[in-house]
């Protein structure tokens, strides 16, 4: 089953149970998914890719957010931010550890012979697209940077 019917499944046992917040967290899904299909040059089909990307563009959008409501001392918004990001977390992949990322961008430096910080930018492209809905560029950067300097 894809996304798409997996959400509008989700959409009907949250309307059923009456559960307003899981709702427009997967409506909001739903309308990303629909923007996306709908686009100017888009395929026909989505590709998994593609809504492994949205997601993770919706849950950086809510957490992005929830820290601005947090600073702004907004317990009532923040608190919907992170329920709703939770929710959209559910529909992506399982993220990796740190210590399995670590151990994913060791076999490509060993692999492409990288040994310097000068190659960084050729190792973040490489394990950017290995990794990619497994693990937030962020987190890889950090490991490069480290195993690198």
């Amino acid at each position: 089953m894809n996304l798409e019917n997996t959400i509008n499944e989700d959409i009907k046992a949250a309307m059923f149970a009456k559960d307003k917040v899981s709702l427009d967290a997967l409506r909001a899904v739903k309308s990303a998914l629909l923007l996306l299909k709908t686009e100017k040059g888009a395929a026909e089909e989505v590709t998994e890719d593609a809504e492994i990307k949205l997601l993770q563009r919706l849950v950086k959008q809510r957490k992005d957010a929830a820290e601005l409501y947090q600073q702004q001392e907004r317990t009532d918004l923040y608190q919907d931010e992170v329920d709703q990001l939770e929710i959209i977390s559910k529909y992506l992949p399982q993220q990796m550890s740190k210590e399995e990322i670590t151990v994913v961008v060791k076999q490509l430096i060993a692999e492409h012979g990288i040994a310097s910080v000068k190659d960084m930018g050729k190792l973040m492209g490489l394990a950017s697209k290995l990794l990619a809905g497994k693990a937030d560029n962020k987190k890889i950067s950090e490991i490069v940077k480290n195993l690198l300097s």
